[in-house]
């Protein structure tokens, strides 16, 4: 039996039990009449196989209750049992749709506007592509590169979301062959575009990225996902996802290596997501390729952390300011308030 708020299904086999009661007849004896096994008629009983025409044929025979009944009867149920099975389905999925940021997806033209539950938890579906909406949180459908999402946090959904969103726009982004080599070999030239401006520099890291198998997307931010950039593999291409409203040129670049660096150590497409070590190499491998180690090194014990030193490393570096004002804030070596004026912020559409 299969129950929901507005229907329940009973199977067949509860009136083939009643009438072996009528009748005073075992399963057993029914079984051998039926010419089935004990175990079919104990499954068929308790609506766990289908109720087949020829078994329809051989209840006429037994029971002298014409198959036309029991076929309509098994119809009747399996109806009642996708009904069902639907409507608690649209019920679970009603209230983790409540959990997305639905209002701002519409807002930003992802999902159409509505303020129906049941519409947005279809709107929802046809989104991200699954027939229900608790499938999210099957491992083989958010393989990103970032800590392991689960479906019961808001901020997993939220990221959920914004991946998704990501995957769709990269659809149409024709890329060549996946290859992470040629991202190492890109990674150089790439440094260099930091002290470009965005509208020089974006179309030029998208040629660099589509040829080595990488569709670059760039995605306002969802609140309350917390999310700087993912990473992951859809179809025969790689997806890098980045947030862009707003931010500092320091965060862009460093979010962009960053996922670079999942790419480049090999963390995505893993089930569980990147770890903590996972993030923290991705990390010192972002800081290592935008700034080298020993030379930063060297800059750190001169202890000249004036305006015009940091502007003649940066030049020597070959990077923009605000990445070296960035790095420094990072790791204490000056307030988070200072030379923030070195740092320019990117609007990238």
């Amino acid at each position: 039996m299969v129950r929901s708020r507005s229907f329940i299904a009973t199977p067949p086999g509860a009136t083939i039990k009643e009438q072996l009661n009528d009748r005073g007849m075992s399963q057993k004896e029914f079984a051998v009449r039926m010419d089935m096994s004990e175990k079919h008629i104990s499954r068929l009983i308790n609506g766990d196989v289908q109720l087949t025409p020829e078994t329809a044929v051989r209840l006429e025979m037994v029971l002298g209750v014409p198959a036309k009944f029991w076929n309509n009867l098994e119809a009747i149920y399996r109806e009642k049992v996708i009904k069902a099975e639907a409507e608690n389905a649209m019920e679970a999925d009603a209230e983790m749709a409540k959990r997305f940021p639905y209002n701002e997806m519409a807002k930003l033209g992802w999902v159409p506007e509505t303020r129906e539950v049941k519409d947005k938890v279809i709107y929802l579906r046809k989104y991200f592509e699954v027939v229900e909406l608790s499938l999210l949180g099957n491992e083989q459908i958010t393989r990103i590169a970032c800590r392991r999402l689960a479906i019961t946090e808001k901020s997993d959904l939220a990221l959920m979301a914004w991946a998704q969103e990501a995957k769709i726009k990269s659809r149409s982004i024709q890329t060549a062959p996946i290859n992470v080599k040629g991202l190492v070999a890109s990674v150089p030239e790439i440094r260099k575009m930091t002290v470009l401006k965005p509208k020089e520099f974006c179309p030029k890291i998208k040629r660099y990225l589509a040829d080595c198998g990488i569709g670059l997307v760039f995605l306002p931010h969802l609140r309350g996902s917390f999310l700087q950039g993912a990473t992951f593999v859809d179809g025969n291409k790689i997806v890098v996802g980045l947030t862009v409203r707003g931010k500092d040129a320091d965060k862009f670049w460093f979010s962009l290596f960053h996922e670079f660096a999942h790419i480049v150590l090999g963390h995505i497409g893993q089930l569980n997501g990147t770890s903590d070590a996972d993030e923290k190499a991705a990390n010192k491998w972002a800081g290592d390729m935008l700034i080298a180690p020993d030379d930063f090194e060297k800059f750190r014990r001169d202890w000249d952390y004036s305006e015009n030193s940091v502007l003649q490393f940066a030049k020597v570096q070959g990077i923009a300011p605000g990445i070296v004002v960035g790095r420094m804030q990072s790791e204490g070596m000056i307030k988070h308030s200072a030379m923030n004026d070195l740092k320019e912020k990117y609007v990238i559409l």
